[in-house]
């Protein structure tokens, strides 16, 4: 079993850094030109920089989640989405992707040092196991929609 559950953290690390089946944060959001990041072509809800702060918000809530049973979380949906179209300068977006590469590696140790089905004390039948995969899941999705945001901007690789 002990093989079993390496095999398994080391395809959740995958899964979570992205790649494979799917581009990875830092290559979707890469060489992305500042003046950009407000825009919402096509009528689409969000801005690339509304989706980015929004991953920023939510990873670290299940971060948070995570290791502390104090924890609260920010009230949804309104404290999850930021209504400001893009980033106030460079520094707070630069920030924001820090934080973002930060809270996924704190999210990753866990996986090295916890039991991935313990029920997590604090919550109702979570385990850090569900929240690696909500994790991996809800940043691929939006990581989707920055990708094709960048191509209906003409600002995403061929």
């Amino acid at each position: 079993m002990e093989n079993q559950t390496s095999i398994l953290v080391t395809e959740l690390k995958k899964l979570l850094n992205g790649g494979g089946a799917h581009v990875g944060f830092n290559n979707a959001v890469a060489n992305l030109p500042f003046n950009l990041l407000g825009e919402k072509p096509h009528n689409l809800p969000y801005s690339i920089w509304q989706l980015v702060a929004h991953i920023k918000i939510a990873q670290w809530d299940m971060l948070k989640f995570s290791k502390d049973g104090l924890h609260q979380s920010p009230k949804w949906p309104e404290e999850y989405w930021p209504k400001e179209l893009a980033p106030k300068d460079e520094q707070t977006w630069n920030n924001t992707i820090k934080q973002i590469d930060a809270d996924l590696k704190e999210f990753i140790a866990l996986l090295d040092t916890s039991d991935l089905y313990a029920p997590i004390p604090h919550g109702d039948g979570q385990s850090i196991l569900r929240e690696a995969l909500q994790i991996a899941d809800h940043n691929a999705y939006h990581i989707a929609e920055i990708v094709v945001i960048r191509r209906l901007l003409g600002a995403w690789k061929s």
